[in-house]
């Protein structure tokens, strides 16, 4: 079939395959290659002829491909194996294999196929399903955007990604991940960064810059590479990808980039959603403090605690007196303020690892963690009287309002809950009712 020439005598009709033939020979150099390779990797055949096949490969899959080669050398005849090439163009090149060994020539003859679009509809596909399984199983946002960066991670070369997000109530835009590729924080010019992102979202169109004109975003020369995020016909953020050295993002990095960009934006609405009902189901929408529900969460594991390192803990029940009479002569909206007010000044006279929460109404918890003595708890609640005593300006009047509050420390005024509950309840009624005798 084959002259020394090596293919010279090769019917003309192996040219009008859609499919690449090559012949290689023992030491890894090609022979012969059809026309079909120019359609594939850029390169005419004159200019692969003579040359080592290795040279066109990418080198993450050169040892594996010399040992599939060596597979077909020792007679083995192959069906299917995958790698990739490097096309004329800088861009990756995906092909499938059928070669056997023709002994009698001493050449590998391989029919290469290239299989780029599956592959990339494959990605597509992969990514689609990896974001949305991260999107479902995910704790909370930040999670779901490590999970995010290290999926886009495997399609594409990426030195560092950030992500800029919208705050729903007052439309700012705000940087809520950026990583580079080994986790650490990506050192952004966040004003900078800000402004070029405020501008991709409002073109609504991707972004590609380079040669330093994004420089000032890390002090770098990278290539950036940003995608606004789109859910429900709505431009939620921006998604800003810093390329690898020296690699730019092909056109089919860019189309893959921005079908991953669709999911993730619905992901991350739908975590923003997420944890915003969460939020509402734990938080006091008034004073931002955490509610009833929260509260008896947080009291369990509080006192589970206490019980297990024999420690103190402290119960304190607030409640503010006659602030009905605000309502009823200043109206509900005075008495918000009130309470936003009193929430503040309350939340200031306990450290960062004590509760503050709002039952309802007027009536306010604070739970003071790994107490050394009773006396310690009582030292807050004066704080607290303190504080809550001093005028509040409302902007139409200034009232003063007193705080009274009762106080049950564990163990020594109980070792369960609703009796310790039930202690402190008590102790702040004793408490406003010697302040009403003291005041006859």
């Amino acid at each position: 079939m084959f002259s020394t020439a090596h293919g010279d005598h090769l019917p003309s009709l192996v040219d009008l395959l859609l499919d690449a033939v090559f012949l290689v020979d023992s030491d890894g150099r090609i022979a012969y290659v059809s026309a079909a390779c120019e359609r594939m990797l850029g390169y005419t055949p004159q200019e692969m002829i003579g040359r080592e096949l290795l040279e066109f490969l990418v080198p993450e899959d050169r040892e594996r491909t010399v040992a599939e080669a060596g597979e077909v050398v020792a007679g083995r005849s192959r069906i299917g194996f995958e790698n990739r090439y490097i096309h004329k163009d800088g861009r990756h090149v995906h092909l499938m294999w059928s070669a056997r060994w023709s002994e009698r020539e001493r050449l590998r003859i391989g029919v290469a196929r290239d299989v780029s679009e599956l592959k990339h509809a494959e990605a597509i596909q992969r990514a689609t399903y990896a974001i949305s399984e991260a999107a479902h199983e995910a704790e909370d946002l930040d999670v779901l955007l490590r999970e995010i960066h290290r999926i886009i991670a495997t399609l594409v070369p990426l030195a560092g990604l950030a992500l800029a997000t919208c705050d729903r109530r007052t439309g700012q835009l705000a940087f809520s991940y950026q990583r580079d590729c080994h986790g650490n924080p990506l050192p952004l010019h966040e004003p900078v960064a800000c402004d070029f992102c405020s501008k991709v979202i409002c073109g609504g169109r991707p972004v590609y810059l380079r040669d330093g004109a994004l420089g000032a975003l890390s002090g770098d020369d990278e290539a950036w590479f940003a995608i606004p995020l789109i859910a429900q016909h709505e431009t939620i953020g921006a998604l800003v990808l810093q390329g690898d050295s020296g690699k730019d993002y092909t056109e089919k990095d860019r189309e893959l980039l921005h079908y991953v960009a669709e999911q993730v934006a619905i992901a991350i609405d739908r975590a923003q959603l997420k944890a915003e009902l969460l939020r509402a189901a734990r938080y006091d929408e008034l004073t931002g403090l955490p509610n009833r529900r929260f509260f008896n969460d947080r009291i369990k594991a509080v006192v589970a605690r206490s019980m297990r390192n024999q420690a103190r803990m402290a119960l304190l029940y607030i409640d503010l007196d006659d602030f009905k009479q605000v309502n009823d002569s200043l109206g509900h909206a005075s008495g918000d303020q009130l309470l936003q007010e009193v929430a503040r000044r309350i939340q200031r006279c306990v450290r960062g690892t004590d509760t503050v929460a709002r039952l309802g109404g007027d009536e306010f918890v604070v739970l003071l963690d790994d107490l050394h003595t009773p006396d310690d708890a009582r030292g807050v609640a004066d704080k607290i009287r303190e504080a809550v005593s001093h005028p509040v300006d409302l902007g139409s009047c200034v009232l003063r309002t007193q705080a009274s509050i009762g106080i049950a420390v564990y163990p020594d005024h109980g070792q369960e809950i609703d009796r310790i509950l039930q202690y402190a309840d008590m102790a702040m009624y004793e408490d406003k009712r010697n302040k009403t005798l003291q005041a006859m």
